[in-house]
């Protein structure tokens, strides 16, 4: 393969498809346009040497518009391929004003669709061709109600402050590198087709995959669409090995004359070395506190292919030491000793380096980690609820909560909690901490006063059992949890501060009420208050727990049958 010489995209300098184009070659010369048909005219008039265009996005899936365009191209070939990371941030001209209107181009508000939609819900979206000449028309202007979505190093470039760095958390874009020249096998390649519109036939698509399947040929990527222009079926395969590998080759040849049955019916878009999505920034994690769950996630890191260090108090590297040596710090210590930790050892942070807090309280947290730490380093606040007994995270809960300083070093750990499959659940600092009110403080402080309860009034635990129906044996065995394992772990639970106390406090003010009322003997007014609670919980809040409960009731009955 030549040189890189000049290289066509589509974007302004500092884009993301520029980046992809400097990330596959530093010195080339790159020529941007402001639409995909353009750039692949000129390639097709090799007044360009190669041609970048993104083909697939993690968030939005494979881009049609390239591959119709890559289609059409004669003489082409896909030769390679740059993963990047897709880091968008908002920009305007100050941070003074609202924001009535967000621009960006239309691959990148698709991507961001669901961020708008939650955060800025009543924003006008503006999809536009050329996002050079729109930034140029807002500071000529002076549009101070427009924000503009884009790269970083984009925004800079043309001026615009950062009101929010890295708006999208594991967003990732595949570029195709086209060229006008094929390139050799590898050993560890792909090839990528497509075929012309195809003729209705029953087993079509199952008979094409057989073709590779009894080959024991690996299909990386598969798409079934009908086409623009016919509706008819055709078909994008993505499969392993190159074009020149035997079974490959005959794979295609079954499949054009005794599948497809017409010649001319697949079009090969190119082989190329074999691409991997993930791509990894972070070198080595750096942990502050030693305990089990330190250790559990160590262990995970490190087969991920992480390098991890361990310190606290008895080591023999202490902190301090070890921060200068790592990409991320991670205090994972006691919830009571998170905020003295920050300030112990936040300000050795640099600028570049990410600070990701395992805690479980968010706000006086954060606050603490953002006062400590310079503006340079990402900060991000994870509160996994599993604890290290835990063999894996697949379908368990975690509060992420990110900070406007959450950028591509952060993204990478959610990202890391995303492929082992925990359900990731995004919070603000107040929302974060006023949940773990419902899901954890309050439930640990019925249990350790339900204990005492039993306690005061002499309570045989043994004829317990005997006197509860399934239902009243839930809080029962949260108790017999609770006091089964570390107490420190929910002491510390009881003490978080934040709003997680509103709802402890508002609970023992709505228990005494309606003890009152039950000495009372109000019926009729305790009523009321169930039908008005029952209203205000909803019908399928109700009906998916009553649900979870009856499974759970079934489970009881038959581990307490004898």
């Amino acid at each position: 393969m030549k040189k890189p010489n000049k290289i066509a995209i589509t974007g302004p300098t500092g884009c993301h498809a520029w980046l992809a184009a400097r990330q596959f070659s530093k010195d080339a010369e790159i020529i941007s346009y402001p639409h995909l048909i353009s750039a692949s005219r000129d390639f097709q008039d090799n007044k360009a040497d190669f041609f970048i265009l993104p083909v697939y996005n993690s968030r939005t899936g494979g881009l049609v518009s390239s591959f119709q365009i890559m289609e059409k191209l004669t003489g082409s070939h896909w030769i390679d391929n740059v993963v990047l990371p897709i880091h968008l941030s908002l920009g305007a001209l100050d941070e003074g004003h609202s924001l009535k209107i967000i621009i960006g181009t239309r691959a990148v508000l698709r991507q961001c669709e669901n961020y708008f939609s939650q955060i800025f819900p009543e924003i006008a979206l503006l999809t536009v061709p050329d996002l050079t000449e729109a930034i140029r028309e807002i500071k000529e202007n002076n549009l101070t109600d427009r924000g503009v979505v884009e790269a970083e190093s984009l925004l800079k470039e043309q001026g615009l402050i950062i009101l929010e760095r890295e708006i999208l958390s594991h967003n990732k874009t595949r570029f195709a590198v086209l060229s006008h020249e094929a390139v050799d096998p590898t050993g560890y390649d792909a090839t990528s087709l497509i075929t012309v519109p195809l003729k209705d036939r029953v087993g079509m698509l199952y008979d094409t995959i057989g073709e590779f399947t009894r080959r024991g040929i690996n299909i990386l990527d598969m798409r079934a669409e009908s086409d623009v222009k016919t509706q008819k079926l055709q078909i994008y395969i993505e499969a392993e090995g190159h074009i020149e590998d035997r079974d490959v080759s005959s794979a295609l040849t079954s499949i054009e004359k005794s599948v497809i049955q017409e010649e001319d019916s697949i079009k090969v878009l190119g082989s190329y070395p074999r691409v991997d999505m993930r791509i990894k920034r972070i070198k080595t994690f750096g942990f502050i506190g030693t305990g089990d769950m330190s250790v559990w996630f160590a262990g995970k890191l490190e087969n991920e292919g992480y390098k991890t260090i361990l310190t606290g108090r008895s080591t023999e590297l202490s902190p301090q030491e070890m921060i200068p040596q790592v990409d991320v710090v991670m205090i994972c210590v006691p919830i009571s000793h998170t905020p003295a930790t920050i300030e112990q050892y936040g300000r050795y942070l640099a600028d570049g380096q990410a600070l990701i807090l395992l805690a479980g309280e968010a706000e006086k947290t954060l606050n603490t980690a953002l006062q400590h730490t310079s503006q340079g380093v990402e900060l991000m606040l994870v509160h996994n609820l599993w604890g290290p007994a835990a063999a894996t995270m697949k379908d368990k809960n975690a509060s992420v909560v990110r900070t406007p300083r959450s950028g591509a070093l952060c993204s990478e750990f959610e990202s890391f909690l995303y492929k082992h499959g925990a359900d990731i659940c995004h919070d603000t600092p107040n929302s974060h901490d006023l949940l773990m009110g419902v899901g954890q403080k309050l439930p640990t402080t019925i249990s350790v006063a339900l204990a005492r309860a039993l306690a005061d009034n002499n309570i045989n635990t043994e004829d317990i059992g005997n006197h509860s129906t399934l239902t009243s044996l839930y809080g029962i065995l949260a108790m017999s949890r609770v006091h089964n394992q570390n107490p420190r772990t929910y002491a510390e639970i009881m003490s978080t501060s934040g709003d997680g106390r509103k709802i402890v406090k508002s609970f023992a003010e709505n228990i005494l009420k309606l003890i009152e009322m039950s000495e009372q003997g109000n019926i009729t007014e305790l009523c009321e208050i169930i039908e008005k609670s029952r209203e205000y919980l909803r019908e399928d809040f109700l009906k998916a727990s009553m649900k979870q409960a009856l499974a759970v009731d079934e489970t009881l009955g038959r581990m307490i049958k004898p």
